[in-house]
């Protein structure tokens, strides 16, 4: 007697060059296996010639037969697509260095089940936040990080990565710069935050030289990581205002906020597959 699998909720994401039928093509094959389609999103960008699309799918025959429906397909109008089980938490580390605001926000929403992320280990170059960690009963490990142990901390973290079948890294305020080997194995998977005053602003004490200057919005962006530092493709951002009766306290109080908020939007956004990546800039099916 033949097994029949278990039914499915699934996502798909695909992304191929602009041209009729597409649609047309990805419901026929949800369709000949009996398939329901719950949500579903596109985007054609005139700009890159390219044409994006998420769908939701209700599988009763499993995610296997999808799959091989969409391989023809996928081959046809040369497209890049992924399927997953909906909703399934993605296996990540948070990697930190000091500050406690956003790997404190992060691992309470994965508590809470806001985020469908696993958080399999939290990586510090110092081991200031391994307190946090240990309250939510996640894994500390600290790896120093020196000009002569870069290289050393690189390999032990990309041995955790691939030991962990980890599947995304959050940059919550580690203060470090990662190299390009790493950041071409984890590619569109290495999230990161910092304020948006960039370009101005850079160095130490940003909030400072920016209540000095007399600022009025400021705010946070989370991006993707890449060889080129801060360049990554934009994934969200916010700000809130200010104004000149806020001191520099303020605004880093007012700053680590929005940096919590963006953070956890663009880490669930990724962890959704709403998030596909556009040559230098994004597309996201937000809700």
């Amino acid at each position: 007697m033949t097994e029949t699998a278990a039914p499915s909720k699934l996502v798909l994401t695909l992304s191929c060059p602009d041209q009729p039928g597409i649609v047309h093509a990805v419901s026929g094959v949800i369709g000949s296996v009996e398939g329901n389609i719950i949500q579903s999103q596109q985007f054609g960008d005139p700009d890159s010639g390219l044409f994006f699309m998420r769908v939701e799918i209700d599988s009763p025959v499993g995610r296997a037969p999808v799959e091989e429906a969409m391989a023809d397909i996928a081959k046809r109008f040369e497209a890049t697509w992924n399927i997953d089980d909906l909703g399934r938490p993605l296996r990540t580390i948070i990697m930190v260095s000091r500050e406690g605001h956003c790997l404190t926000d992060l691992l309470y929403r994965q508590r809470s089940q806001e985020l469908p992320i696993e958080v399999v280990a939290v990586v510090g170059n110092h081991p200031d936040l391994a307190p946090v960690a240990q309250f939510y009963g996640v894994p500390f490990l600290n790896i120093p990080v020196t000009k002569d142990t870069k290289a050393r901390a690189e390999a032990e973290l990309l041995d955790l990565v691939r030991s962990e079948n980890v599947e995304l890294i959050v940059l919550a305020r580690y203060m470090q710069i990662l190299s390009e080997k790493v950041c071409e194995e984890m590619a569109g998977r290495i999230i990161n935050i910092h304020h948006s005053f960039l370009p101005s602003f850079k160095g130490a004490r940003p909030y400072a030289q920016a209540h000095d200057r007399g600022v009025k919005l400021i705010g946070a962006t989370a991006h993707y990581v890449t060889p080129d530092l801060d360049e990554g493709p934009i994934i969200e951002q916010d700000v809130t205002r200010v104004t000149h009766a806020d001191s520099t306290p303020d605004m880093v109080s007012l700053g680590q906020d929005v940096e919590r908020r963006v953070l956890a939007q663009a880490v669930r956004w990724h962890a959704e597959r709403r998030v596909l990546l556009d040559g230098a800039r994004t597309v996201v099916f937000a809700r």
